[in-house]
């Protein structure tokens, strides 16, 4: 039986291959395989560094409760605790934000339901220009990583808060407009307590455009017949300047923090708050004037 040599593996051509069929990381697994593809494999430094570094269970990334928060005692005590949360961890989760729950489980549902829909309407929407307002692909960065993430991902671009309902995939659109709706307000008062917390004027991340619109980024991990190969989102840092993350209940992010990973345990109605990489130049900045 003849083996595969590096020599004889092309991975351009496997990258091109997997693009070129539109079907994403749940195509794969339709397919039925048993073994992932190669470009799938994370190098074998990676993995023996995860039996180094495995998650700490016994530690939570901050919770705050931001009910009552147009309450001015009750407020001055939720800035500080963002504050702290902010500058020692750039995580915290925030519960009792005002979104219901039928929301957030009706968003993850509509998610669920556009990556299981048939493949051709799916395959409409693929594409890699940065150009288009709404599409459906397999890893950003394709062609640069060192191994591809186990997902596929609807991204919804979006320059204000009120996006045309036609351009959103029909099988999601009503549960993520009302997403969307909600999320705009919840955006407005996290910026409100960050700029109290960064001690300026309660309006001043919002008056410089902050909360004008955002980019709702989907990930969808079909099961992965090898998940001790690779991952579904490698190790990053977001450059913008805010992210809501929706987890399911299985959950499975990690943060990194005092140079350890801390698993981040999904919370009923929870929305974990990552401070990108931007604010947090805002805060170098607001902490030396």
């Amino acid at each position: 039986m003849a083996t595969e040599t590096s020599v004889d593996y092309d991975r351009t051509k496997e990258l091109k291959q997997f693009d070129d069929i539109k079907a994403g990381v749940k195509g794969l697994v339709d397919a039925g395989i048993l073994n992932i593809p190669k470009i799938f494999v994370r190098p074998a430094e990676d993995l023996a560094a995860d039996e180094l570094n495995s998650g700490h269970k016994n530690v939570e990334v901050p919770i705050i409760d931001v009910s009552n928060v147009g309450d001015r005692i009750r407020r001055q005590e939720i800035v500080n605790e963002v504050k702290i949360a902010s500058g020692e961890w750039g995580f915290f989760q925030v519960i009792n934000h005002g979104i219901p729950l039928s929301v957030l489980d009706e968003m993850i549902e509509g998610i669920r339901l556009f990556n299981e829909q048939d493949l051709e309407l799916k395959m409409e929407l693929y594409s890699r220009d940065g150009a288009k307002k709404v599409k459906f692909l397999s890893n950003f960065d394709i062609y640069t990583s060192k191994a591809l993430d186990w997902k596929d991902t609807l991204q919804l671009s979006l320059l204000d808060f009120d996006p045309d309902p036609s351009e959103m995939p029909p099988v999601c659109r009503k549960s993520t407009m009302e997403y969307i709706k909600h999320l705009k307000k919840l955006g407005e008062t996290l910026f409100e307590l960050l700029s109290e917390a960064l001690g300026l004027q309660p309006d001043h991340l919002n008056s410089i455009g902050c909360s004008k619109g955002c980019s709702i980024v989907a990930h969808y991990y079909p099961p992965c017949p090898q998940p001790e190969l690779t991952l579904g989102v490698r190790k990053h840092a977001d450059a913008g300047i805010l992210t809501v993350l929706l987890q399911n209940h299985i959950g499975g992010l990690q943060v990194l923090h005092d140079d350890q990973w801390f698993d981040v345990h999904p919370i009923r109605g929870g929305l974990v708050i990552n401070i990108g990489d931007l604010l947090q130049v805002c805060q170098m900045i607001s902490s030396r004037v």
